[in-house]
């Protein structure tokens, strides 16, 4: 990007509290205050279009805005997005991003595709056969277990918003030794991850050999979108879909899965051995 300014700062303060009744075995104990995360409706314009509404925690909108554009294929790199505009609005947040002229075009006619139509549960899709994008290869990296299993110990850590709600994914940039770099959070899993490849992009990229920890599942989504921002392996805390794999397996995308203390399933090794589980 050339230049990225806010004009309103996102929420510095990412949940709020509330007063509870806390119960045990059928009655209730001591008043509480308890931290709830904040999720508000987050606008995305382009060029002055508006595009999309997402619901998302109010924090690192810029990383977000960017990096939804990138995993999305609205933006191919990082340039292409020209200024970046963040605003406090009465009923949320909204993002303006300036684009490429040839990038809007593509845009316009992605929406103009659209028009018309009915129970959309696709975005962006008009018909099945465009439910599946293709998905770029990447070059493999392949994390040893140790590397996994010392990022995953780690990943409470730096997760400050799911400490205080209990209610929010991470999304976690690894080197090859599994010492964390970069995190993200937000209540969806989905923008979480977004937020981690627009915070990634706008530091030059991931760095080679690293992999992405997220503290969901492996969907078809989350693959895709790591494969899009460049990642060579992905580790989840829960399953895989059997989409994800078929997914993996096509980018040469390294498929992690089930990561937990001591133990984590490999669903795709792009080496070509078998699936291993790793102890300890």
């Amino acid at each position: 990007m050339k230049r990225e300014r806010a004009t309103a700062p996102a929420l510095p303060v990412r949940y709020q509290h509330v007063e509870v009744h806390r119960g045990a075995s059928g009655w209730y104990r001591d008043d509480a205050d308890d931290a709830l995360a904040l999720e508000v409706p987050v606008a995305l314009a382009y060029n002055g279009i508006s595009h999309a509404v997402m619901m998302a925690s109010p924090a690192d909108l810029e990383d977000f805005a960017l990096g939804f554009s990138l995993s999305e294929g609205i933006l191919a790199h990082r340039h292409e997005c020209y200024d970046l505009v963040v605003q406090e609005e009465p009923q949320g947040m909204s993002v303006h991003l300036t684009i490429a002229s040839r990038r809007l075009a593509e845009l316009k006619e992605r929406r103009r595709s659209l028009a018309g139509r009915t129970g959309c549960g696709l975005c962006g899709t008009e018909a099945l056969d465009q439910a599946i994008r293709p998905i770029p290869s990447v070059r493999a990296s392949l994390p040893s277990d140790a590397a996994i299993q010392r990022a995953l110990g780690a990943l409470a850590d730096h997760q400050a918003l799911q400490a205080a709600t209990g209610a929010s994914h991470g999304a976690a940039w690894c080197d090859a030794d599994g010492h964390i770099q970069r995190v993200r959070e937000d209540v969806g899993r989905h923008n979480a991850l977004d937020k981690l490849i627009g915070a990634l992009a706008r530091e030059g990229g991931p760095g080679e050999n690293g992999f992405a920890l997220i503290s969901s599942r492996a969907s078809y989504e989350m693959v895709h979108k790591s494969a899009s921002a460049g990642f060579g392996a992905l580790v989840a805390v829960s399953a895989a879909t059997a989409l994800a794999v078929e997914q993996a397996r096509e980018a040469g995308l390294m498929l992690v899965g089930f990561a937990r203390p001591g133990r984590h399933l490999v669903y795709h090794r792009p080496t070509g051995t078998a699936p291993v589980r790793a102890h300890g």
